[in-house]
């Protein structure tokens, strides 16, 4: 006696091409991941968290690569205030220093107030980066600047 054994289907299915069904990155939120980092970073009780700053800085990455200057000068900031890597923190002072060309008033006071500091000990670009931080609005620029020409 044979065993009944099923024939073989052969199943096709009807699908629409790729191009109509491609979703545009442009229509759909792109900012979604730099929106969630700026969240868990300024959330109070997360943004402390070593592994949240890690998961933030990831999220932070792909569109500082893009050129969003608000995730250059966030990313920056963390990673020189957060990173034990030589590597890293030079990266975050190059990310800060693009986002302070670009007129980011917060990365322009950071940058500025990294100047003075003595690894980087460059007071003519702390006096530029504090001073456009000040032109634009910032108190804290303006007071760090009064006591940088104070100690002149």
């Amino acid at each position: 006696m044979r065993a009944l054994v099923p024939p073989k289907l052969s199943v096709t299915m009807r699908t629409r091409p790729l191009a109509s069904t491609t979703v545009d990155s442009t229509s759909t939120s792109p900012r979604l991941p730099l929106r969630m980092a700026l969240w868990l970073l300024d959330s109070q009780r997360l943004g402390q968290t070593k592994s949240v700053k890690r998961i933030a800085g990831q999220m932070l990455k792909q569109p500082a690569l893009e050129g969003v200057v608000e995730a250059q000068s966030r990313l920056g900031r963390l990673l020189c205030t957060d990173c034990d890597s030589q590597r890293d923190r030079r990266i975050g002072f190059e990310l800060l220093r693009q986002a302070a060309r670009a007129g980011d008033c917060q990365a322009q006071l950071e940058l500025g107030q990294l100047y003075c500091q003595p690894q980087y000990r460059e007071l003519g670009k702390a006096r530029h980066w504090l001073e456009q931080a000040a032109a634009q609005g910032s108190a804290e620029a303006s007071r760090v600047l009064q006591r940088f020409l104070a100690k002149r």
